[in-house]
This record gives structure tokens, sequence and C-alpha cells, in this order.
């Protein structure tokens, strides 16, 4: 009752604001090209559809802007609060809320931030349901799943649900920093099996017409964990995508990335670290002392060229409930990388022959 009360709320709040969409102004095309205001965009425009008092505020939104300045932000916000953490709500995805982010606040950032493009479109299907199965990288916050999900919402009209790290919905650095219920309400889904085929069991929506489409990482989290080393290199895949996608008769849409190695470069992870604050990866770099400096650029990357080449569907006939069909899922996987590796390796060596 809780969930559909708040389901409830948030699309009254949007239809109440779908007349005064938000629109970009001075400060946000200044928050735009100055890193440590991405923060305030994305709060900004949650903030114009629903009322959010736990949020940032005015004089918060300043100290971002200045070095050393968000953990004066952060205290201050913390004191505001009565001592305490922002509320940690649960929300329902809502596709009208994840276009008007799409329209208004991604948009402009693919197009003239990360240049995001699709390449061989002539293998996107008409409607889904579909996995659509990426290489996923960067060490960053995850700009190439969410581009992907823009394009392919422009091109197709999708409602895109991207399979993500448990850690985007409750570490508690991420509840400080966005909305606690912004990953659910844009479509995530938690990457954990359950939830996983949770999502693709469940009936398609009325407003989702054109059939669920999830977009999943079949390196897990052990793609963006490999570092600059060993960019470009596809890591094992978790099988649970092949699973499902045989068990519920759900084809799979394989897309090749390039660009997102580039999302954080020259970037390592120092894993006893990152195991310690619990987050799923704790990149180093040259760019670790601006990010020291300016806390809100943790969901800020570098200015790439994100394309995204569409493979032909992988249609599955494997029979999962016999010790043959298992281990054809294995096999099925690896067969899967192989194949994608091979397409990475082309694109790369391309792309660097002509620039």
């Amino acid at each position: 009752m809780i969930n559909q009360h708040s389901e409830n709320l948030l699309n009254t709040q949007l239809e109440n604001a779908r007349g005064k969409s938000y629109i970009f102004s001075w400060f946000d095309w200044f928050c735009l090209w100055y890193p440590p205001g991405w923060l305030i965009l994305f709060n900004r425009h949650w903030q114009h559809y629903q009322t959010d008092p736990d949020g940032w505020n005015w004089l918060e939104y300043g100290l971002f802007l200045i070095p050393g300045g968000f953990y004066l932000a952060l205290l201050s916000r913390w004191l505001r609060l009565g001592f305490r953490s922002p509320r940690k709500e649960v929300g329902e995805f809502d596709p009208k809320y994840q276009q008007a982010f799409s329209e208004e606040v991604l948009s402009p950032i693919v197009k003239y931030y990360f240049r995001g493009e699709l390449q061989q479109i002539e293998n996107l299907p008409p409607t889904g349901p579909l996995i659509v199965a990426m290489n996923h990288a960067g060490m960053s916050f995850p700009w190439d799943f969410l581009t992907l999900g823009y394009l392919l919402s422009e091109t197709r009209e999708w409602k895109v649900q991207p399979v993500a790290s448990p850690a985007l919905f409750e570490h508690p650095w991420v509840i400080w920093w966005l909305p606690p219920k912004w990953s659910q309400v844009l479509g995530g889904v938690r990457a954990e099996l359950d939830d996983f085929e949770t999502a693709i069991a469940a009936p398609t929506p009325p407003a989702n017409p054109q059939g669920k489409i999830l977009l999943y990482a079949p390196e897990g989290i052990r793609g963006p964990l490999k570092g600059w080393k060993r960019r470009y290199q596809l890591q094992k895949f978790d099988v649970s995508f092949i699973k499902l996608s045989d068990r519920y008769q759900t084809p799979i849409l394989p897309v090749v990335c390039i660009g997102s190695e580039s999302l954080h470069p020259w970037a390592v992870n120092f894993t006893k670290l990152q195991r310690l604050v619990k987050l799923p990866f704790l990149p180093f770099s040259p760019l670790m002392l601006v990010l020291i400096l300016f806390p809100s650029m943790g969901i800020w990357a570098m200015r790439t060229r994100l394309r995204y080449f569409i493979q032909p569907l992988e249609q599955l006939g494997l029979k999962t409930n016999s010790d043959k069909g298992r281990a054809a899922i294995y096999q099925q996987a690896q067969q899967l990388r192989e194949k994608l590796q091979t397409k990475i390796t082309l694109m790369v060596n391309k792309s660097t022959l002509y620039g």
C-alpha cells in the first residue's frame, strides 16, 4: 500500500508539473560544463517534479561549486535534517518520469557531451521483450548504460530498465548524493538473480506496449572493475541472463560499446579499500585529487564519444532443466563472449588506425 501510495503521489506531481516542463536555464548549462554541477542537475530536475524536503537546497548547491564546499554542504544538510540521513523511500518504476528525465536532462548530456550514437540499427527489432547485453566499463557512474538507454528510447520509444549494482540503490554515499528512490523510479533493477527474474517474469504494463527491455552487463561488476590496463578485454560472463533468456523465451540483443573505457581513464582499483567502504569499485587515477576537492563529481565522467554497435539477435533453444542443457548454458555464454570480444578488438583496432 505504501509503494502504491508513493507511486500515485509521484504520478500526480508529474501530471501537475507536465505543463511546466523542466527547461535548461543558464545556470543548468553552466552546471553541465562545470563538472561539480552535474549532481545539481540531477537533484534540481527531481525537485522540479517532486516535493523533496530532505533534498539539497540552494545554499548547499552553491557550496558544491567551490573546492571543499561539498563537505560544508553535507554538514549543513545533516544539521538541517536533525542529525539523520535522508529518508530511505522505496519507489516504483515510472515511465513518465523516465521520459521527462531523458528528454530534459539526458538529451543534452548524451548529444553534446558523450556524443552518443547507435550504429547498425538495422539489427534493432521493432519491439521487445529483450535482454540487451552490453560490455560495461569506465569505472565511473554508469554513463554507458544511461546513454544506450536514452538512444534506444529515442530510436524505438522503448522504456529501458537497466540492471544495476545494488550500491546505486542503497549505499549511504549514493543516498546522500541522489534522492533515495531515484534509481527505482528511473527503472533500475537490482543486479540480483531474484530481482532480475522478477523483472523478466512480470507482465508488461499497459504504459509500456513495446515490451519489456532490460539492459544487462554480462560481465557484472567485473567489467568496470578491471581497470585501464585491461580496457576492452571482456571479463568472465555471468550465465544468469542466458538461463533467464531461455526460461522466459526472451531474445538477447548483444551491443558493443566503444568509448566507455575512456569515461575514467588511467584508473586502477584498490580492492581492499573498495571492500572497506563497500563500494562496487573505488577507482584511483590522476583525477582523484580533483574528486577529493569536489565529491559532487562522483557522478561525472570524462568527455568521450560513445558508439554502440547493435549485433544480430541471439535466439536460444536450450533445455535448461537437463544436465546437458546446463552445460549448454555455459557454452553459450562463452561463445557469445568470444564473439563480442572479436568484434570489440576489430573495432578498437579500426578506431586506432583511422583515429
